[in-house]
């Protein structure tokens, strides 16, 4: 969310920051807006100024009763009585209007950085770099669930009768590489200097307000019936709703952590042959990073989150690639994000396997997580947040990139660890 005074006074910027993310349906609210804040402004200007009435000539009653003046008294009596009715409903209208103008604020995007490439949706997100060699083996790589099925490791159909669509079970050496997996990206931030932490997995409306636009609310959260919660979509909505409506000292910045969750998202609409199986689900698990920083190290975390993706990905003997989003692949929140691909040989191409976002002081400013300085002011954080690793996508990628053409899968030196030291597995069909 924008800071008003900006809006105010660079209204243009506002609009033309709006047609750079092809949403020119919501031109219209920066006026709206500005209208708005003029109207409530002298909503507090005449409520000031009718205290101030009020107040000085309430102090002439007594003095008017004293010198037996009751009916001059009486008559500066009815003036208060008058500024009192008037001041209530000024009092009763202001919070309206504020409610008018948060409810645009919410949704008016924020300000892109002048780096992000414009483009109207992501087939014009721009390929920054390649990282490791995508190789396409002499051999058939079978869809990820039929691998899967070859170590009798997951089980749809049971999962289709349990839960309907969209879930599964995991099972054998499979479910043990999906919890290595996470093991493995826990204890990769860990000596990156991240700090641990496994968070509340259900929010209050509250936080999901603040961390996140109502468009991405709708098309992910679920919602517990007859409660005040709802069940994350991924654990940066609780993590940074830890510091809602706090003053966080500047010498204990920055604040780096990495959570583990599972993760509930309703998926909604209608996905392609790609996207069945462990692709698109309803529910995962996750290692996700997030920085509570100055605004002046924003874009220094942000690098560092990424390449940290792709650094644990290369680990794992997975050739990825970043893509820089443009401005309407970003959600409105966002400031800049780039998308980490992993590179399928089956498919022959890359898809999404992380994300990394930097949300400027949107979510600060929605939450009120504000930074005390040494010099006493303070100010709004910036926040970012990066995927370090989604297993059911990463099991996609690992077990294609790592597939030999006997159906074994090699395991990575970084990994074997917490595989109990094997090197291959292999398939028990």
């Amino acid at each position: 969310m924008l800071d008003i005074k900006f809006l105010r006074e660079n209204p243009d910027i506002v609009k033309e920051n709006i047609k750079k993310k092809f949403e020119d349906a919501k031109l219209p609210l920066v006026d709206e807006v500005i209208s708005l804040d003029i109207e409530r402004r002298e909503i507090q200007a005449e409520a000031d100024s009718l205290r101030a009435d009020k107040n000085k000539i309430s102090k002439e009653i007594g003095a008017l009763m004293a010198q037996g003046k009751k009916e001059e008294a009486e008559e500066i009596k009815k003036k208060v009585a008058e500024f009192s009715q008037r001041l209530k409903e000024l009092e009763e209208k202001a919070p309206a209007v504020d409610e008018e103008i948060k409810k645009r604020m919410m949704i008016i995007p924020n300000i892109i950085d002048p780096s992000v490439p414009i483009g109207k949706d992501d087939s014009e997100n721009v390929e920054v770099q390649k990282y490791g060699d995508p190789v396409v083996p002499d051999f058939e790589i079978p869809y990820h669930t039929d691998i899967m099925e070859r170590f009798a490791g997951i089980d749809l159909d049971s999962a289709r009768k349990v839960a309907g669509t969209g879930f599964y079970y995991l099972m054998g050496d499979i479910a043990r590489l999906h919890s290595a997996m996470t093991a493995y990206a826990r204890d990769f931030m860990i000596e990156k200097g991240f700090t641990y932490v496994i968070p509340p997995f259900m929010i209050r409306s509250a936080v999901v307000d603040g961390v996140m636009s109502f468009d991405e609310m709708d098309s992910m959260m679920y919602k517990i019936e007859g409660e005040d919660l709802y069940l994350i979509g991924t654990s940066e909505h609780s993590m940074i709703g830890r510091f809602i409506d706090s003053i966080v000292d500047e010498n204990t910045l920055p604040l780096t952590l990495t959570s583990y969750s599972p993760c509930f998202r309703k998926e909604k609409g209608s996905h392609g042959l790609e996207e069945r199986g462990v692709y698109r689900i309803h529910q995962f698990e996750k290692q996700e990073m997030i920085v509570v920083c100055k605004p002046e190290e924003s874009m220094d975390w942000f690098n560092k989150l990424w390449s940290y993706t792709v650094e644990l990905f290369r680990s794992l003997d997975v050739p990825v690639r970043t893509l820089e989003c443009c401005s309407g692949d970003l959600a409105d929140l966002k400031v800049k994000s780039l998308d980490v691909e992993a590179w399928s040989p089956r498919q022959k191409k890359y898809f999404e396997v992380g994300s990394c976002s930097n949300l400027g002081d949107a979510q600060a400013r929605r939450l009120k997580i504000r930074v005390k300085g040494e010099d006493g002011n303070k100010y709004l954080a910036h926040t970012l947040n990066n995927t370090v690793v989604a297993p059911p996508r990463m099991l996609i990628a690992f077990l294609e990139n790592n597939l030999n053409a006997d159906g074994s899968v090699n395991i990575p030196v970084a990994l074997r660890p917490y595989m109990g030291g094997k090197e291959k597995l292999v398939p028990t069909k």
